[in-house]
C-alpha cells in the first residue's frame, strides 16, 4: 500500500521497462497521486495502482513507435499517454493536446517538474490545433468513430492513430469500419500487448492515414452510394 498521499513503489514491470528512466517515472506518480488527484486529473481510488493500470499499460505502447518520432497525444489529461511516452523514450518528440485550462497547467507545471524537454503543451481541441505528426495518440478520450475524425488532419501521410483502448477494441474497430471507408482508410488493426503480465493485455487500436487521392476516391465512391 502506498503512503498516505503518495505513490506505491514501481513494480517489477515498471523497473524492467523504465530501466534507467525509472526515477523520472518515479516523480511523475508522485505527481499523480499527489497533485494529479487533488486537481481532479485522476480518481483518488487509482494511486494504489498507478503502475500497472497507467504507467506501465501506457509505457508498453512505445514499441510501437518510431525513433524519433513526433507524437501528438490528444485529449491528454493527466498526461496519459504522452507523459509516459515522453518519460520511456527520451528520443521521441511529444506534443501533448489538452482544452481545458486546469489541465493543461497541470501539465506544464508536471513537464518542468519532471525535466522533460521533449514535451510540448498546446491548451486546445484536437480539431483546432495546428500540427502534423507521423504518430497521434489518445486513450480514453472519445469513441473510435470520433478519434479517427479528430486524428486524421493531425496525421502526415502513411501517420498512424495508435488509440488506447479496452477489452472491447475489436468490436469497437468494427462498428467503425464505415466511418473509415468513408475516409479511405484500408489499413487498421488491433494490437494486444503486455499478455500475460499484471499491466496487460493493452489493446492499441493502429489506424494508418490513407494517401490523399486514396482518400479521395473513396469519399467519391461512398458519395455515390
Amino acid at each position: 500500500m502506498p503512503a498516505t498521499g503518495g505513490a506505491p513503489p514501481p513494480s517489477d514491470q515498471a523497473r524492467e521497462i523504465f530501466a534507467d528512466r525509472l526515477p523520472v517515472a518515479v516523480r511523475y506518480a508522485e505527481l499523480l497521486a499527489t497533485t494529479g488527484i487533488s486537481h481532479g486529473l485522476i480518481g483518488p481510488r487509482e494511486a494504489d495502482r498507478l503502475w500497472d493500470r497507467h504507467l506501465v499499460n501506457c509505457a508498453v505502447v512505445e514499441v510501437l513507435c518510431e525513433d524519433d518520432a513526433q507524437v501528438v497525444d490528444i485529449g491528454s489529461g493527466a498526461g496519459l499517454p504522452g507523459v509516459v511516452l515522453a518519460i520511456a523514450r527520451p528520443d521521441l518528440r511529444v506534443h501533448l493536446v489538452e482544452p481545458l485550462l486546469r489541465r493543461t497547467t497541470w501539465l506544464e507545471q508536471a513537464v518542468v517538474a519532471l525535466g522533460l524537454d521533449n514535451v510540448t503543451v498546446h491548451r486546445g481541441r484536437a480539431q483546432a490545433v495546428d500540427l502534423r505528426a507521423p504518430v497521434v495518440t489518445a486513450r480514453a478520450v472519445a469513441s473510435l468513430d470520433k478519434l479517427v475524425t479528430w486524428a486524421l488532419p493531425l496525421l502526415a501521410e502513411g501517420g498512424r492513430l495508435l488509440a488506447l483502448k479496452g477489452q472491447a477494441a475489436a468490436t469497437e474497430l468494427e462498428q467503425a469500419r464505415p466511418v473509415l471507408r468513408r475516409h479511405g482508410v484500408r489499413d487498421a488493426q488491433v494490437h494486444v500487448l503486455a499478455e500475460r503480465t499484471p499491466a496487460g493485455p493493452v489493446r492499441v487500436v493502429e489506424i494508418v492515414r490513407p494517401e490523399p487521392g486514396r482518400a479521395r476516391r473513396a469519399v467519391s465512391r461512398s458519395s455515390r452510394g
